[in-house]
């Protein structure tokens, strides 16, 4: 599955997440029909997993949650603390950040 970067093309969206949100930064991601809100803030980073159209995969879920472990820092989480919450058409994953101190 390949990720697409299109934070430009949501700037509303974005800066929305920004001014009423504790988000530090916030990206949007196409991949196919699922639109993936990826934001970091100083307790945690979501991931966030938008389809209209139909039901997400799990190995599409899979597929997008393995993507960004990638690319937090490992030290920065405990796999055992990750939440998720699901429905049809989005998908929700909270990461708790593990060294909130030492940013």
């Amino acid at each position: 599955m390949k990720l697409i970067n299109v934070t430009n093309s949501h700037s509303r969206l974005v800066m929305q997440q920004l001014e009423n949100t504790d988000a530090e930064m916030v990206k949007v991601y196409t991949a196919g029909d699922i639109t993936v809100v990826y934001t970091v803030a100083p307790t945690h980073y979501e991931i966030l997993l938008i389809n209209k159209k139909r039901a997400i995969k799990p190995s599409e879920i899979e597929d997008i949650r393995a993507y960004f472990l990638k690319k937090i820092p490992s030290e920065n989480y405990n796999t055992s603390e990750i939440s998720m919450i699901q429905t049809p058409g989005l998908v929700e994953i909270s990461i708790p950040r593990t060294n909130t101190i030492n940013r």
